[in-house]
């Protein structure tokens, strides 16, 4: 797909996404549900090269790449370390390229990967980590088997060795209190600039994986008047915040929902607060 994101200096630039198949993240984390589009053993050598350059071929012309895998771009298991080279190759014509990894994949042997990928690229390299949340015990539950010291550990990781970090943060995970998902997704977005981030990307948290279903009580799906409030908060901060319309239309609750979802499409065009949605229905009031 291609989108429009604003850069540092509020332009819009067009950006190629690609969504890349490979082998299951090892990291088996409750609320994912990314494992629906991965495949049970490693990919051939030259696989990835090759749907990067068949995506490009569909796209129009951009000046950033965002690389997502369903995992982690340093894990040998779903990106192949030999196609390093080839792949640099394909996305030599982009200004900035952007990967996600889990924390436990920026250090030892990894970590070297990772730095040789920056020198291949005729681009910036900025890696997205997962944060999820700033409130450790919840994250300790999510089974994603990192903390809030490794993730700072990836981050000072990165901005030692001059690489853009972006922040993926959830809104509503399973195990937090429904009354509290809003400032810690706020608390969350602090955590992340004060680590370098640039940019953060509020994710409301979706069921429908198996797992969350069988959580019962423990996951309550968060409302749009929710990530507006999280958004609204992040752009009053020195980050570039975005909110995540993946599958938004399971948030719907009202006849405002649209108007809702627009009105976050502007803040992310824009990075600006516009003027709230009315409702009379009072779907925004929080209990």
């Amino acid at each position: 797909m291609c989108e429009e994101e604003p850069d540092a200096t509020g332009a819009l630039t067009p950006t190629a996404v690609i969504f890349l198949t490979n082998r299951e993240c090892p990291f088996h984390c409750v609320m994912c549900d990314l494992w629906k589009n991965t495949l049970d053993e490693p990919i051939a050598v030259s696989a990835i090269p090759h749907q990067i350059r068949e995506a490009l071929r569909t796209l129009p012309p951009s000046q950033w790449v965002k690389l997502y895998n369903a995992g982690s771009f340093f894990d040998p298991q779903a990106i192949p370390p030999a196609d390093d080279d080839e792949i640099a190759l394909a996305v030599q014509t982009f200004e900035r390229v952007i990967v996600e990894s889990h924390p436990a994949f920026l250090s030892g042997a990894h970590a070297e990967r990772c730095l040789r990928l920056r020198d291949r690229l005729a681009g910036r390299l900025e890696v997205a980590i997962g944060l999820e949340t700033a409130n450790e015990q919840v994250l300790e539950r999510l089974n994603k088997r990192m903390t809030l010291e490794s993730f700072r550990r990836a981050a000072e990781f990165l901005h030692k060795h001059d690489i853009d970090l972006r922040v993926f943060i959830l809104l509503s995970p399973p195990f937090m209190r429904p009354e509290e998902d809003v400032e810690w997704a706020c608390r969350s977005i602090d955590e992340a600039i004060a680590c370098g981030a640039s940019v953060c990307s509020i994710i409301p948290t979706r069921g429908g994986n198996g797992a969350m279903e069988a959580l019962g009580d423990a996951y309550r799906a968060p409302s749009l008047s929710a990530l507006e409030d999280v958004v609204e908060y992040g752009l009053s901060t020195s980050a570039r915040v975005f909110a995540d319309f993946w599958d938004i239309e399971r948030f719907f609750t009202c006849e405002c929902s649209r108007r809702r979802v627009e009105r976050l499409r502007t803040m992310n065009r824009e990075q600006r607060v516009p003027e709230p949605v009315t409702c009379s229905l009072r779907c925004s009031v929080r209990l």
